[in-house]
């Protein structure tokens, strides 16, 4: 019976798990509080090979396969997601461009640093007017000796600050709309790369997520990241992978507030009994449980296929839409459980409740999934 796991496979989910209890875990309540970024801990991510996961070992990566990254980061989640997130953007829209449409050299000169933990990664595509519509982005990347020099401004950057290396999307040819768009691979510590300050989020409050201001920032010709026109192509390319993994995400989130539900409704009392024995927290349980399994089942699914090589949009974009509001209801009801004490930060779905609200929003909006979803099956 699906999901069955490959020894491989089971030992990836296992070593996450197992790191993200002992390592992640105890921190994530303080680190939500202060906003830290927790440095220490994504060196040690690379050096366990969680940071370029699908990267092959040739270039540095550990090689495995797409569900085996999923389970992985399903486990990180669990554990904090604004580990989780910076995770998942240095593996799929960081790593994934450059080993789907870099050139050896490029394989060779990023990859290995970024899967390393040596570096991270990051990705630059929205901007202030151009969210959704990615096609409407405003930045300009001109042609000068040697090089670019992009200018413009870039929003909602994740690992801005922290990161060195940004798969990057510029207008190169004004005059011919979307297939005007370019793919660059951007250097943040080049003069006019102006990181803005950390945004002050809702939940994720350890992932740094910045406006970024290019000013000039000159980009070698040899950083293209495929041919002139291609960057549309080349962010486009990872959408299934992302959206999966922010589906991940969202499982990971969600599995830990049930935990954290039947936890509290077997330990709190209530009208001399435990709530757990009261039939509407019965029911908010059943509910949890049974929604929590269908996502998880999207969810390998999708990461099934996707790790096959077999076209995943339909499959991928049902677990995002599905997993994130299944898993935003599921955080909802946690906090209903736990009554009072789920507002306070004292207990640990308040910040799930938090951290679950953003995976409804970013990798595409669940609008946006409905509408992929429709187009699919219209075709």
């Amino acid at each position: 019976m699906f999901p069955q796991f490959t020894d491989d496979q089971t030992a990836v989910r296992d070593a996450a798990r197992d790191f993200a209890q002992a390592e992640i875990a105890p921190g994530a309540a303080a680190r939500d509080a202060s906003g830290e970024f927790p440095e220490a801990i994504f060196h040690e991510l690379g050096e366990m090979g969680f940071l370029g996961m699908t990267v092959p070992e040739s270039y540095g990566g550990a090689g495995v396969d797409f569900l085996s990254y999923i389970l992985a980061l399903e486990q990180v989640a669990y554990a904090d997601a604004s580990v989780a997130v910076a995770m998942s953007v240095n593996n799929s829209v960081a790593c994934g461009p450059i080993m789907a449409f870099g050139t050896e050299a490029q394989k060779q000169k990023y990859l290995k640093p970024l899967a390393s933990g040596e570096v991270l990664g990051g990705f630059m595509l929205t901007e202030p007017d151009a969210g959704s519509d990615a096609a409407a982005l405003k930045s300009r990347a001109t042609r000068v000796e040697g090089g670019w020099r992009l200018n413009g401004s870039k929003a909602w950057i994740t690992n801005g600050g922290v990161a060195r290396y940004f798969v990057t999307m510029a207008r190169t040819d004004p005059d011919k709309g979307k297939k005007g768009i370019s793919a660059f691979i951007l250097d943040a510590q080049q003069p006019g790369v102006v990181m803005g300050r950390p945004e002050e989020k809702m939940g994720l409050r350890s992932s740094k997520t910045v406006m970024v201001a290019l000013e000039d920032a000159f980009v070698p010709e040899d950083a293209m990241l495929g041919k002139p026109g291609d960057g549309l192509k080349v962010a486009f390319g990872g959408l299934d992978g992302g959206r999966i993994g922010i589906a991940a995400q969202a499982l990971g989130i969600a599995q830990r507030a049930m935990d954290e539900s039947v936890a509290y409704a077997k330990a709190r009392t209530s009208f001399g009994k435990p709530i757990g024995e009261h039939q509407m927290i019965q029911t908010y349980l059943a509910e949890m449980e049974s929604r929590l399994q269908a996502a998880r089942l999207l969810v390998y699914r999708a990461a099934a296929l996707r790790g096959a090589g077999r076209a995943c949009t339909l499959e991928a974009a049902t677990a995002k839409l599905f997993t994130t509001e299944s898993a935003v209801w599921i955080c909802d009801r946690a906090v209903q459980i736990h009554g009072g004490y789920g507002y306070s930060r004292e207990y640990a779905v308040e910040r799930l409740y938090r951290d679950v609200r953003v995976t409804t929003i970013y990798e595409g909006t669940s609008e946006i999934q409905r509408m992929v979803v429709a187009r699919e099956l219209l075709k």
